[in-house]
């Protein structure tokens, strides 16, 4: 059946700007980081990435290495476009990043100019895109110039493989480096994508800071701490879940007596304000003006449009942000910052 968008999608969920660039995102993303490879029913993914567009959600984030196989989300992704979403093109924000290893030697990986020019010019042609609206630097690479990392990023912008700069996981210092460079080079560094949540937040010690004085925008990914933020660990860890995998971003001994206790009472804090565990760990990152979008996972429409709901309370009192601090500061991880330490 052919696909049209529905009439009032924008009517739905709002949007915000990235720091100070014209760059607008919708409150809520969706990253294809999971369920998006080839080991998802590829119908299902597209009910998930139409679903997503038909309630406002413009914007899809993605990587050279999501999938799995890696490179397999963006190919599938690409044929969403194709076949359902090529004529709304113009009205998408589509990203991705290169970084991560995808292929063997040293230029597989990494911030160098031939490895990162390579991997965009793949992911073009695996999404049969002639550009990406954002291009990130996926992570800091200490042993190459940050120089040359950037000087890349610029030169995608004036191919006109990519409309916007972006950098991940870079720490605050990195990050002024990168947007000073990038200022001089004539393309600026609108958008940082670092992980945040209740349980993470490395990036309020500088990071926040340096982007509200730099002007640039910030899109949290892992808002609800690869699914820990979430009922699905209340009473354990239940068969097949991420935590339950060898090989996930997600450890088993993440999930501690003292941990689940934790995200229990701050399940209470969600249910006294109406709104499940998962709503109020993305309305606790969008309470932050610095905020512009939050990237969510999904395995089904029907978690979009949970999550999407979170977006209809995004104020907090004190008492809830006190209560909320007293069982999440303590449990601070910063496992998907790895960047950030340089």
């Amino acid at each position: 059946m052919e696909y049209r968008a529905i009439d009032n999608r924008y009517e739905q969920l709002g949007t915000r700007r990235s720091g100070r660039s014209g760059l607008q995102l919708p409150l809520v993303s969706l990253g294809l980081w999971h369920n998006f490879g080839d080991s998802t029913r590829y119908e299902s993914i597209r009910e998930m990435i139409l679903g997503s567009f038909d309630r406002g959600i413009f914007h899809f984030d993605l990587a050279n290495n999501y999938g799995p196989p890696p490179g397999s989300a963006e190919t599938n992704f690409g044929r969403v476009l194709r076949d359902d979403l090529r004529p709304y093109r113009d009205e998408l924000i589509i990203s991705t990043k290169a970084g991560y290893l995808m292929w063997p030697g040293p230029y597989g990986e990494f911030g160098s100019r031939k490895y990162l020019m390579a991997s965009l010019d793949q992911s073009l042609k695996r999404m049969g895109l002639e550009y990406v609206d954002i291009f990130y630097s996926h992570r800091f690479d200490p042993n190459t110039p940050l120089e040359e990392t950037m000087s890349a990023l610029d030169a995608a912008v004036r191919q006109g493989k990519a409309q916007y700069a972006g950098i991940s996981s870079y720490s605050a210092q990195k990050t002024r480096e990168a947007a000073r460079i990038l200022r001089e080079l004539g393309t600026p560094c609108v958008i940082h994508q670092p992980s945040y949540s209740m349980l993470n937040r490395w990036i309020e010690e500088d990071l926040l800071d340096v982007l509200d004085e730099e002007g640039i925008g910030c899109i949290a990914f892992s808002p609800l701490a690869q699914g820990m933020l979430t009922s699905k660990y209340l009473k354990g860890i239940p068969e097949g879940s991420r935590a339950a995998q060898e090989g996930t971003a997600l450890s088993r001994d993440l999930i501690s007596k003292e941990r689940l206790e934790r995200i229990s009472s701050l399940n209470e804090i969600a249910r006294e304000r109406g709104q499940s565990l998962a709503q109020m760990a993305l309305s606790w990152v969008l309470r932050k003006p610095e905020v512009t979008s939050v990237l969510i996972g999904a395995s089904s429409v029907q978690q979009v449009v949970e999550n999407i709901a979170a977006t209809e309370q995004t104020s907090f009192t004190t008492e809830e942000l006190t209560r909320i601090d007293k069982h999440a500061v303590d449990s601070d991880i910063n496992l998907w910052a790895e960047s950030s330490r340089y």
